[in-house]
């Protein structure tokens, strides 16, 4: 059974900052992309940063672009997210999500529950 837990959200005040960790298990994590998405109430789901299987390439959204880093340890099968320079606009529930690393596109198929992240100003 493939499980992702999502963990380190909470209430942070403007300008600081987050780590988020999702722990994977019940999959070969090493041949899994991964990525980090968030919803807000009353908006959409989107994606927030992306990793490839090996952690050597990454993407962001432009929102969180130069603020989030997205990294991942293999040996752990852990994923994180370091937000740094949190805005109020960055409260959201917070999800990790898993996909096949493949040369055709595939989709996220696991997702995690989800964690909070509230930003005060």
């Amino acid at each position: 059974q493939v499980r992702l837990v999502e963990s380190g959200g909470g209430l942070v005040q403007a300008g600081g900052s987050l780590r988020l960790s999702c722990a994977a298990s019940g999959l070969t994590f090493r041949s899994y992309a991964m990525g980090w998405f968030r919803q807000a109430p009353g908006k959409e789901r989107e994606v927030v940063a992306s990793i490839t299987s090996s952690g050597g390439s990454t993407s962001y959204a432009d929102s969180v672009k130069g603020r989030f880093t997205i990294s991942r340890d293999n040996a752990k099968n852990t994923m994180f997210l370091q937000m740094n320079s949190l805005k109020p606009e960055d409260t959201a529930v917070y999800y990790c999500a898993a996909r096949v690393d493949s040369y055709v596109p595939t989709t996220y198929n696991y997702w995690g529950q989800g964690t909070q992240v509230t930003v005060s100003s």
